[in-house]
């Protein structure tokens, strides 16, 4: 079989990287692999090397079942060998709903007639202060695109008010950010304000698709948005988060978008994707989900995630709370590697909750579950919940995580720091049961650490962690 990457230029101008043509061709290329074909990149796929673009589209059309177990199965053993059990945890915090574009499928959506609002600080602050109750570290600021009711000035307020709140032994030590694209002098605003990622998804990468999803907005400009991840790395941000909305275009398609995508940011910036995300289209306010033909069965969203670890297999996997508890468990086994809990989709959505009241969410979600309650499940399951934020914080981002990574350096620095948030979390915030599920856990994940001096220093700080101490990490 003739590979296309030989003969084909996919990449046209440098800001135009993603060529329909190409990957539709790929694809339909890769329909008439063998299962001889399909071994061989399976074989290729176990040295935790990466794919090729005709190899992920063979992987993707991908029919047979004892095949597709084995994707499984190699991406469950990437995932494993690189991050161990460990899960990070996050929470998102939704502090406008003010938004100019009409996007088909989203909920915020400008002709959505509901009443509109944005924080204030002290109202962020409320907010920060119930999801440190919850024992969230990490957050993901969200934020409609409205340039005169949210503009940058007022995403740094948000910022700012996150970093300054305290409740008790909580405090939010990395914000994440998933905001409108934006220039190179915001970005650099947002460097300044010392977020952790920046988030963005592409939403599709198929052009006619995208075109049609964003009428008569700000967010149609196709080219803008695609480039917005090179202004936010010209600008210095070197932790990026990308992804689509599953559920638009062919899964597929999206797929190799993704890859490609990556491989330009590697390509140019030296890095790739630090995040990738995996929300899947969902009933929301306004929009009609029979009327999107592409929606992704629980099967191929299960072999996307799974075919995405093999091809990138240091990259994060992240999976929200729009899945069921059911899905997300499954998922965690082929690739997921960070999730949300306790979640709220809507602006001032933990204090309304908290009072009894429903707020307007952006989307529906499928997983209600309580912190407390996700970390037994973990737990259980003998994941190790991390609330690390260690590594942004000591300057281990971008191409010097990924290096953490690639070396298996990772093990020595990123578990011993999981294990001593997850005592953090024990001593502030557990029920009696959560406690004596994750001190047990500990114990049992203290003494797989193979450096001794590591392992001596982890003890010694569980024991301070319990003394009353906190923020303690490599």
């Amino acid at each position: 079989m003739k590979c296309l990457e030989e003969t084909i230029n996919y990449g046209g101008e440098d800001n135009m990287f993603i060529d329909q043509e190409y990957i539709e061709n790929l694809l339909d290329e890769a329909k008439s692999a063998t299962k001889e074909d399909i071994q061989k990149v399976l074989d290729k796929a176990k040295e935790k090397k990466g794919l090729s673009h005709r190899d992920i589209a063979i992987l993707l059309q991908t029919e047979d079942e004892e095949q597709i177990k084995e994707i499984y199965k190699i991406a469950g053993d990437i995932k494993k060998s690189i991050y161990g059990n460990r899960i990070v945890m996050f929470a998102p915090l939704y502090v406008s709903d003010y938004c100019v574009n009409n996007c088909v499928y989203c909920g915020y959506k400008k002709n959505n007639k509901f009443p509109r609002r944005k924080l204030t600080r002290e109202e962020i602050q409320q907010e920060v202060k119930i999801l440190e109750k919850m024992g969230h570290k990490r957050l993901a600021l969200e934020a409609g695109e409205d340039p005169e009711n949210c503009p940058i000035d007022y995403i740094l307020d948000a910022i700012d008010a996150v970093y300054s709140t305290q409740n008790d032994n909580g405090v939010i030590r990395r914000i994440n950010v998933n905001i409108a694209a934006t220039t190179v002098e915001n970005y650099r605003k947002l460097k300044e304000a010392k977020i952790g990622t920046y988030i963005l998804f592409q939403e599709t990468y198929h052009k006619p698709t995208y075109d049609r999803m964003h009428p008569n907005s700000i967010k149609g400009d196709y080219e803008y948005h695609l480039t917005a991840f090179d202004r936010a790395m010209e600008a210095g941000i070197d932790d990026v988060g990308g992804g689509v909305l599953f559920g638009l275009a062919d899964p597929k398609f999206e797929v190799l978008g993704l890859m490609i995508h990556n491989e330009h940011l590697e390509e140019k910036y030296g890095v790739g994707f630090h995040t990738i995300s995996f929300p899947r289209l969902r009933k929301a306010e306004g929009n009609d989900l029979n009327k999107f033909p592409y929606l992704v069965s629980d099967d191929m969203f299960k072999k996307i995630v799974a075919i995405t670890r093999i091809a990138v297999p240091f990259t994060g996997i992240i999976m929200s709370t729009r899945e069921s508890a059911e899905m997300r468990r499954e998922l965690l086994k082929y690739g997921v590697s960070q999730i949300s809990a306790g979640s709220s989709t809507g602006v001032g959505g933990y204090k309304e909750r908290e009072n009894g009241q429903k707020d307007v969410d952006q989307f529906e979600l499928a997983d209600h579950r309580t912190p407390i309650e996700v970390l037994k499940e973990l737990i259980s399951d003998k994941y190790i919940p991390s609330y690390c934020t260690a590594c942004y914080r000591k300057g281990r981002t971008g191409d010097r995580f990924m290096s953490l990574a690639k070396t298996g350096q990772i093990q020595n620095v990123c578990t011993p720091n999981a294990l001593m948030t997850l005592m953090e979390f024990l001593m502030d915030y557990s029920d009696e049961e959560l406690y004596e599920k994750g001190e047990a856990l500990i114990k049992e994940e203290l003494e797989k650490i193979e450096r001794e001096d590591v392992r001596n220093l982890v003890r010694k700080n569980i024991e301070r962690i319990k003394n009353g101490e906190r923020d303690l990490y490599l």
